[in-house]
């Protein structure tokens, strides 16, 4: 990717992954926004998902990484935004398909489910892919819901 930045949220059972990555992510050169949370404290996701599917939306920032337990309750919320196509991925060849066939702009992780190693190959694999376009274009543009009430 070579825009340098990106945004990152979690709610409280992801807030131990997202400071690992964030980590990963300075070393590797990222300027990385911290959307929140800031603690193991009891939190609800919506709260740090839609920030960081805001500045992804209008173009702040390029892509997001986004992590709470399960990453569907994380991933339901930013998906809301029309702008948005925020992919579950729970290892590499799952992001990399994301990014690939679907342009994916965020990455969710089920931080409950994975540990560090395959995280940071899933970043690696999410930040490192271009999006194919060709034949998956067309199909990326009937996902808002605008398109599809034509």
């Amino acid at each position: 990717m070579e825009n340098k930045k990106i945004g990152i949220a979690s709610d409280h059972a992801g807030f131990q992954l997202k400071e690992f990555i964030i980590g990963y992510l300075d070393s590797k050169g990222y300027e990385v926004f911290d959307f929140g949370c800031k603690s193991e404290e009891s939190c609800d996701y919506p709260d740090y998902a839609h920030p960081l599917a805001d500045a992804v939306e209008t173009g702040e920032l390029p892509r997001g990484i986004a992590m709470c337990g399960s990453a569907n309750g994380i991933t339901m919320t930013l998906n809301k935004h029309q702008g948005i196509r925020a992919a579950i991925c729970w290892e590499p060849e799952i992001a990399t398909l994301a990014r690939k066939h679907n342009d994916a702009n965020i990455c969710s992780m089920p931080a409950r489910f994975i540990d560090n190693e395959t995280a940071v190959a899933i970043v690696d694999a999410f930040l490192d892919t271009e999006f194919e376009g060709g034949r998956h274009q067309n199909r990326v543009n009937k996902i808002p819901l605008a398109a599809w009430k034509k």
